[in-house]
């Protein structure tokens, strides 16, 4: 399948720099995924698609406040150092900028020496690996120095950074946020829950892969990033009896509906407890083993992540449907509007 079949034509202008004053001020499309007809709603409007017996998910991970900006101890010199993965104590995976300034041995401080890092491996494409040195809690350090990673296409700055984390943001390790539990509120979520309608978490902690371009011509020779998952009992029995009364299985967010299908699709269509990695890639002709539908932004042209949503509603009517948005100007991306793919 060739990468181009995924293309749209997109201004720049829609792209969202900065998030709404209220959360769900956000308006939503609902694409009938069997019919491709769409509605125009404001996103509040999301319990009137939501049934009674159906089940969310969303995905509780907590974006780390992961952008550092440092100094070289030996020049000097500014160097930008981004968190990725905890490799062991006190030891992450780092991307870094310039990344030619910073070989094994160099020494980075940041807020005059509370915190310092040295390079002891170099990766690929402008990784790294530090060791840190501190007097405290790390995580203490990091909330009073660093900045929250936003999205490469986002170049405005965020004045509050809570807005790029969910309310219901609870297990660190992410670097990225979630973006479509973004839309939730503690009184949106009530509404949910008195309709019968089941919300259930897991955790997916998002890595930068999910911004990277896909860098091949053909889908199938892309190699999908790999990600951390959990997901509990109670979650797993909530989500199993949800679905065997009949009701809908309904992912908020691809990272949500990625780690569902990961366990399902092991698990003859069954969520179990279960922590590892995925690197699950979804995209048209795959068959979905657990999910019913899906809530989700809009996404970037020719990304994994428009793949994903047009094996689940076909990639004709999806985009059908982004041709609409674009029409009717619809915000794109983390900040932008959301569209909920119905079962």
């Amino acid at each position: 399948m060739d990468v181009n079949d995924f293309d749209f034509d997109l201004p720049e202008s829609l792209i969202a720099q900065t998030p709404l004053a209220d959360r769900t001020a956000s308006r939503l499309m609902v694409l009938d995924k069997v019919t491709g007809d769409v509605k125009h709603r404001q996103f509040r409007q999301i319990v009137d698609e939501l049934q009674e017996g159906d089940v969310i998910v969303l995905n509780d991970t907590r974006v780390l406040p992961a952008r550092l900006i440092g100094t070289k101890e030996d020049t000097g010199a500014s160097i930008e150092v981004l968190l990725l993965k905890e490799k062991g104590p006190n030891e992450w995976e780092t991307l870094v900028k310039p990344a030619k300034r910073v070989k094994v041995g160099t020494i980075v401080t940041f807020g005059d020496g509370r915190l310092e890092a040295e390079c002891t491996e170099i990766l690929e494409q402008g990784g790294r690996i530090f060791k840190f040195r501190y007097e405290g809690i790390f995580y203490e350090i990091l909330d009073s120095l660093g900045q929250m990673p936003l999205p490469p296409y986002i170049t405005e700055t965020l004045d509050d950074q809570s807005r790029y984390q969910t309310v219901f943001a609870k297990e660190r390790g992410s670097a990225a946020a979630p973006t479509a539990g973004l839309h939730f509120t503690e009184e949106i979520l009530q509404e949910i829950k008195n309709k019968g309608v089941g919300v259930e978490f897991i955790t997916l902690h998002v890595g930068l892969g999910t911004f990277r371009p896909v860098s091949v011509d053909v889908i199938e020779e892309h190699t999908m990033h790999s990600e951390y998952y959990q997901v509990t009992e109670e979650a797993a029995t909530a989500i199993n009896e949800a679905k065997a009364r009949g009701g809908n299985v309904i992912a908020i967010g691809t990272t949500s509906a990625r780690t569902l299908e990961t366990i399902a699709s092991q698990n003859d269509g069954k969520i179990v407890a279960a922590s590892g990695w995925t690197s699950i890639f979804i995209y048209p002709g795959y068959r979905f083993s657990i999910l019913d539908g899906m809530l989700t932004n809009f996404h970037l042209p020719k990304s994994t992540l428009i793949m994903l949503i047009s094996a689940m509603a076909t990639r004709e009517h999806v985009l059908d449907a982004y041709k609409e948005a674009v029409k009717e100007q619809y915000r794109f991306f983390s900040f932008g509007d959301a569209m909920f793919i119905k079962p």
